[in-house]
């Protein structure tokens, strides 16, 4: 891996961190030029302002150059702040087939084995929020 480090998942138009205010789906730039990952352990944060629903945050892959988004893990946040932080490993070994979906993963689960090239989130919110941002970095190594 020639690129170990800590990316921010939440780059959107070079913005750092999405602001959630009304309902919708928001979609992250891909970080690109992972190639080789192992591992990365990512950390999910939502401040909560006021108002809303709930958020999904979907962490997505792709083993074809960003063609097809992958769902690795998807966070569910309710209407509190918290931090959510998991650890997926490329050496997990996958003896079944996965489907891959894109927005669709189960609340609070993971599929771990799978990591790309790249990382991004889809965020999905529900309700209209104040003061509410979503924040996801991945330490990748």
């Amino acid at each position: 891996m020639d690129n170990p480090g800590i990316y921010s998942l939440t780059q959107k138009d070079g913005a750092g961190d999405v602001t959630i205010t009304t309902a919708g789906t928001i979609v992250t730039d891909w970080v690109t030029d992972l190639e080789g990952m192992l591992a990365a352990t990512i950390s999910a944060r939502l401040v909560y302002g006021s108002g809303g629903g709930d958020v999904r945050c979907f962490i997505q892959t792709s083993l074809d150059q960003g063609n097809t988004a992958i769902d690795i893990a998807c966070i569910l946040f309710g209407m509190a702040g918290e931090t959510e932080i998991i650890n997926l490993s490329s050496l997990t070994p996958k003896t079944a087939q996965v489907a891959p979906t894109d927005g669709a993963l189960a609340d609070d689960t993971c599929i771990d084995g799978l990591l790309g090239d790249r990382f991004r989130c889809k965020i999905v919110s529900t309700g209209t929020y104040a003061g509410t941002l979503v924040s996801v970095r991945a330490a990748v190594r």
